[in-house]
Order: structure tokens, then C-alpha cells, then sequence
């Protein structure tokens, strides 16, 4: 995926929920609060999670886990579904921190090979995304207590979804702009040859 689309969705994606708190932060306190322990919503962020994991897992070449790939793959699914049944508390919080902890890996590939240091706006966000994600794993009642916080008064639901809705869309148009003017000078840049290493020997 290039950097330019992986941007421009994030970017919406996370200004659509603050459109909804601007419009109608009662709604979206009262929905924000129950998410917590919202067991629909643990089950399907903790098996989209371990979905995506052993995908990347499925994909990694690192030879010294060839010949176990089968069986981490079988155990790894194994823990994910076991935790929906044995772990039931607080699932939503954690399941979503292992999405933002794959995301965030997500975030740091695509952005990786992008020639500008704008493209530090995405690393920050991810590097800020695997805080959250191992903070909420060992402490998911952390994001109940900053959800109370931050939605304790309706002005306060308007205040957040505001500030966030303007860097989902900063986000959004540095993918339809910056990124995009990078990819496509990269794109009609003609790629070098291989160096070719020279021997001693004449």
C-alpha cells in the first residue's frame, strides 16, 4: 500500500467518529463509555487482531522460524480465540490495543522508504499507537478511565472530537498532497543499477 492511500484512510477514518461527537456528543459519550466492556465489540476487534497477526506471521521469511512456522501459526490462533473465551474482561480494550500495535507496524513499513519528513507525522502517530497498545494490554482499565475523563461533560466530547477531527483531516490532506507529489517524483525517477562489487584480482 502506498503511503499517500494508507494516509488519506486513516486520516477519514478517525475524523468520521469526530464528526459524530461534534453533532451529537451525548450519543457518542454514552456509546464511548460502554465500549469498555462491550463484549460484540471484543470479540470481533480480538479475532480481527489475531486474523491480522498470523497474516503477517504467515508472511515472514525469517528462516529460523521456518520450520515451526505451522505450529506458531496453530498456537497463535489458539491463544486469540482462547482469550475470547477466558478473558472476557475488558476485551474490547484489548483487542483493539493489539490492532493498534499491528497498525502501528502497518503505519511504520509503508512510511518507512517515503522521501520526505513529513512522513514523520505517520511514524509519531504509530510510535504513539504501540505506547497505547502495550499501556492498555497490561492496564485496560486505563482507556475506561480516560474515556470517563474525556467525556465527562458534553463541551468536553466537542473540545476532543474537535482537535481530533483536525488531525484526522491534516493527516488526510497530507496523503492527497505531500505524499502523493513524493510517490509520484519517485515514480518518474529512473531507479539506479545495482552497484556491481569489483574483485581484487585484475
Amino acid at each position: 500500500m502506498k503511503l499517500s492511500t494508507l494516509a488519506i484512510l486513516l486520516g477519514l477514518g478517525f475524523s468520521l467518529p469526530q464528526l459524530y461527537g461534534l453533532l451529537k456528543p451525548t450519543k457518542l459519550r454514552e456509546a464511548a463509555r460502554k465500549f469498555p466492556r462491550n463484549e460484540p465489540w471484543g470479540y470481533g476487534l480480538m479475532l480481527l487482531g489475531t486474523a491480522w497477526f498470523l497474516w503477517n506471521l504467515k508472511n515472514e521469511n525469517i528462516a529460523d522460524f521456518a520450520a515451526y512456522k505451522s505450529a506458531l501459526l496453530a498456537g497463535f490462533a489458539l491463544v486469540g480465540i482462547a482469550t475470547c473465551v477466558f478473558v472476557r474482561d475488558f476485551l474490547a480494550v484489548r483487542g483493539l490495543a493489539i490492532v493498534f500495535l499491528l497498525l502501528a507496524k502497518l503505519m511504520v513499513d509503508t512510511a518507512r522508504w517515503v522521501d520526505t519528513e513529513w512522513r514523520l507525522v505517520i511514524v509519531t502517530w504509530a510510535y504513539l499507537l504501540v505506547i497505547a497498545g502495550m499501556w492498555f494490554t497490561i492496564s485496560p482499565w486505563r482507556m475506561r478511565d480516560l474515556i470517563q475523563w474525556g467525556t465527562a461533560t458534553d463541551q468536553r466530547v466537542r473540545v476532543g472530537s474537535g482537535v481530533r477531527l483536525a488531525f484526522g483531516l491534516f493527516v488526510a490532506i497530507l496523503g492527497l498532497t505531500e505524499f502523493r507529489r513524493v510517490e509520484a517524483e519517485a515514480a518518474r525517477t529512473p531507479q539506479a543499477p545495482p552497484a556491481i562489487e569489483r574483485s581484487g584480482s585484475p
